[in-house]
């Protein structure tokens, strides 16, 4: 199957958006909505969150854009991302009637959109791309509000852990040394796809201090969490019967708790992404096929 973009913008928004679709219908994925349901989110679903993913998908080309435009002036180019960042997260509040479906997946995303248009043409590296999100993200962004309110930065505060800007400042660690080598890893050893998935998705959960399991259950259900990933990924991950067995003990658990792991979601449709341009060749022409899965 194949897409086709008029522009390297557009290709790597729209690459951001199938990526966030993909996290969104994996299945299954404890304590997050699935094609089977809600998990612990009781105001959302997955058709909610494929809307939300492509209302986004203009404003993550929009940040491409200005990565290309303005790379070579880092304050700027912050700025300008954080503008348009602001912007698609009030579009997705008005598109969900208030629910929050993506704003961490709007800021982990968007950089690394506007990292990969600022790339060169003939083809992106991971760890690269993810090294230059990270620099633009440790560049103050004077417009920002200095405090948002939201559950996942009180949580960040504290507990005292990174959240999702520390992750990003950092350079995306949880998806370049764990995410993407399990998902290659689990493909080379034959697991499905849809496995390879979860595997990586459990790499994350296994390590990352997760500020939305944080908010809701606390320390006591970040380090279960972490505990039972393990325990799956040791057991082979999802390809194997005990893997699989282990990983509904996870679910029931965590289902119990009422917690659910979404800092690691975000984290893993970055990775989606990131997989899905480094296997492409971004073209240097304005009208290009790209593959598609």
């Amino acid at each position: 199957m194949t897409a086709v973009f008029p522009t390297r913008a557009a290709a790597i928004a729209g690459h951001a958006v199938q990526a966030l679709v993909d996290e969104a219908m994996l299945t299954p994925k404890p304590g997050l909505v699935d094609l089977r349901g809600r998990g612990a989110h009781a105001d959302l679903s997955w058709p909610l969150m494929c809307a939300s993913a492509c209302v986004l998908g203009p404003y993550f080309e929009r940040m491409a854009q200005a990565g290309a435009a303005l790379a070579a002036d880092g304050p700027a180019l912050r700025r300008r991302i954080g503008a348009i960042g602001r912007a698609a997260e009030a579009a997705m509040m008005a598109a969900t009637g208030g629910v929050n479906t993506h704003r961490g997946a709007i800021w982990a995303l968007g950089l690394l959109a506007t990292a990969a248009g600022g790339a060169g043409s003939d083809g992106l590296d991971a760890g690269a791309v993810a090294a230059r999100a990270g620099a633009l993200a440790r560049i103050d962004d004077p417009d920002a509000p200095v405090v948002t309110g939201n559950k996942g930065e009180r949580a960040r505060i504290e507990h005292g852990v990174g959240g999702a800007r520390g992750q990003a400042q950092a350079g995306f660690p949880q998806v370049t040394a764990h995410a993407l080598p399990m998902l290659r890893l689990s493909r080379a050893r034959g697991d499905a796809e849809a496995h390879a998935r979860v595997n990586a998705l459990l790499a994350v959960m296994a390590r990352l201090d997760d500020t939305c399991l944080l908010a809701r259950g606390g320390k006591p259900a970040l380090l279960a969490t972490q505990r039972g990933a393990r325990r799956v990924l040791a057991a082979g991950g999802m390809g194997t019967p005990i893997g699989r067995r282990l990983l509904g003990e996870l679910e029931a658990r965590m289902g119990a708790r009422r917690v659910s792991p979404g800092g690691a979601a975000d984290l893993l449709a970055a990775a989606l992404l990131l997989d899905r341009l480094e296997r492409l060749v971004l073209p240097r022409r304005e009208q290009t096929t790209m593959e598609t899965e």
